[in-house]
């Protein structure tokens, strides 16, 4: 059975690509905001990795993110945090909560599926 990753940015473009570069391994939910993320959790959905963008309209990536990681139903949720942010180091390093890595946009597709994999299969080990 396929993982899900859920991807919340706000770029079509990256949207299209990540679920190009993901699907065939991956079952890929793609929402453009951290609201619509939320809705999509309300439906009973509950994600394997979240690929997050950090400025997003309406809720913020990073308003997301706390919003999962103070929840006890979603907190262990794995995050990859994909950003145009400038000075993406230090606004990571900075956030309250851990995520499991972290890229800047442009990214290389390649890097991010070595990483993704690694994550799910770190945390299939935890798990079993």
């Amino acid at each position: 059975m396929k993982k899900q990753i859920l991807l919340v940015d706000d770029e079509p473009s990256i949207l299209k690509l990540l679920n190009f570069i993901l699907n065939k391994q991956y079952n890929i939910y793609a929402v453009e905001s951290g609201y619509k993320a939320h809705l999509w959790f309300e439906d009973g959905n509950l994600p394997d990795l979240i690929i997050l963008d950090l400025h997003m309209p309406y809720f913020d990536g990073s308003s997301f993110l706390k919003s999962i990681k103070i929840s006890g139903f979603y907190r262990d949720i794995p995050v990859i945090i994909l950003s145009a942010a400038e000075d993406l180091d230090n606004i990571v390093s900075n956030l309250p909560f851990k995520v499991e890595a972290y890229f800047p946009k442009p990214f290389n597709p390649e890097f991010l599926k070595e990483e993704i994999a690694k994550v799910l299969n770190s945390n299939q080990i935890i798990a079993n």
